[in-house]
């Protein structure tokens, strides 16, 4: 029976109600729900061949460990740091799959839950609970999942929108209280991300909606946009940069026609400011992805501009991701959702932002993408490119005129060998 109002029981107990050979769905990001991860772990000896499914997870993650490989199978929606090891040694698996038809995976039964385990608010008077900072997959994922398990967390946010889940709809209730996992971005921007911040920037124009991710390049356009009005969001996931524009006004979300007024999201991450500024805070829509990340709905907002990275570009404009190679880095996520969205709306411009170089020096922009590489955004898909050398506009450009457009914003020291690329593939 599903438990009453405020009755507890320990994750021990709680986690019993799986068995081997079960699909067990793991609520992600910051909500990844670790006390129950753990306890998890310590059952690993009763459990064969359960299949663990999940976009990305932080924190301390044990079952992704060499020694219960027997008793967990990682089949991982998007790969992150605590199970990438694992994804490339051959002890788990990736799906390649947009972030907006994740639920459909659910709800049309290609992978059916077993059992949810999520982190939620505290019960309000009226018995909900709150997914929180993370409703994104997980709301999906609890409607269709036999079972659910919920870490209840005083520390998680109460958010507005589509995450509120009544006790009743719990099969075991979990108190733990604990920080929810933060990601703080470095403070220090590069004068590349800086240059990079400007030239998209200068692209943004007032009354634009606006999508990006986490990171010092999202983070260096923000700093750049506050002589800017009018800006509205929607987005699958934000991060702290977007604070300062909504205190100063420069993001009031007038002008959408998609929940004008609203910051619309499917998750975020960021500190523990970001999540107390949150909490209650009806400025701000946390929908299901399906709906958020959906291009009919991006479309309908006014000049959207979809600001996105990579791990390398080819001279034609084919982007990669979600992998170096055939070492599975991340995944496809909601790239190609917003990218596409993006195109679609009046006035609007998909961006793919990057460094000309990495750190380490490696070239972004190659004759040809690394043997193994995923393409996550195709050619077609892809109109502006921005590096710290400026803006490629590929849209209804040729082969050869794309590729004079990426050679210009390359690195200087890379463009002598892209060029002889260039002449040796278009014989010119």
């Amino acid at each position: 029976m599903p438990p009453t109002l405020h009755t507890f029981t320990s994750a021990e107990q709680a986690l019993r109600h799986i068995s081997s050979g079960q699909r067990v769905f793991i609520h992600g990001s910051a909500a990844t729900p670790t006390h129950l991860v753990e306890k998890l772990a310590e059952r690993a000896a009763e459990l064969k061949d359960v299949e663990l499914v999940f976009i990305s997870v932080l924190g301390d993650f044990p079952l992704a460990e060499e020694k219960y490989r027997d008793h967990f199978k990682l089949n991982s929606l998007f790969v992150s740091a605590p199970v990438r090891e694992a994804i490339n040694d051959g002890r788990g698996d990736y799906v390649p799959v947009f972030l907006s038809e994740i639920p459909e995976l659910f709800k049309n039964h290609v992978l059916p839950i077993d059992v949810a385990l999520i982190q939620v608010s505290t019960p309000d008077p009226h018995g909900y609970c709150s997914l929180g900072v993370s409703v994104d997959v997980a709301r999906s994922a609890v409607n269709t999942a036999k079972k659910v398990i919920a870490q209840v967390n005083p520390r998680m946010p109460r958010t507005h929108g589509d995450g509120m889940i009544h006790v009743s709809e719990f099969d075991a209730m979990v108190a733990h209280e604990a920080p929810l996992h933060e990601q703080i971005m470095s403070l220090k921007m590069s004068p590349e991300e800086q240059a990079i911040g400007q030239h998209v920037a200068g692209l943004i124009e007032n009354r634009s909606t606006l999508q990006m991710g986490i990171g010092t390049i999202p983070d260096a356009v923000l700093h750049a946009l506050t002589n800017h009005k009018d800006l509205g969001v929607h987005t699958e996931m934000f991060s702290d940069g977007i604070i300062p524009l909504i205190e100063n006004g420069t993001i009031n979300n007038r002008y959408k026609r998609r929940h004008p007024g609203k910051t619309v999201t499917g998750f975020c991450l960021g500190s523990e400011k970001l999540y107390q500024y949150i909490d209650d805070n009806p400025s701000f829509a946390f929908l299901d992805i399906d709906y958020v990340n959906d291009t009919k709905v991006i479309r309908e907002n006014p000049s959207v501009v979809a600001i996105n990275s990579c791990i390398e570009i080819d001279l034609t404009g084919q982007v990669c991701s979600d992998s170096i190679g055939t070492y599975q880095f991340s995944g496809v996520g909601g790239q190609m959702d917003f990218m596409r969205g993006a195109a679609l709306s009046k006035g609007g411009k998909p961006i793919i932002a990057l460094t000309s170089r990495t750190n380490k020096g490696v070239a972004r922009i190659t004759p040809f993408l690394k043997q193994g590489a995923g393409v996550v955004t195709t050619r077609a898909h892809v109109h502006y490119v921005v590096s710290e050398y400026g803006v490629a506009y590929l849209f209804g450009k040729n082969l050869r005129q794309r590729a004079k457009a990426l050679i210009s914003i390359a690195h200087p020291d890379d463009r002598e060998h892209l060029e002889k690329a260039f002449h040796e593939r278009f014989k010119s």
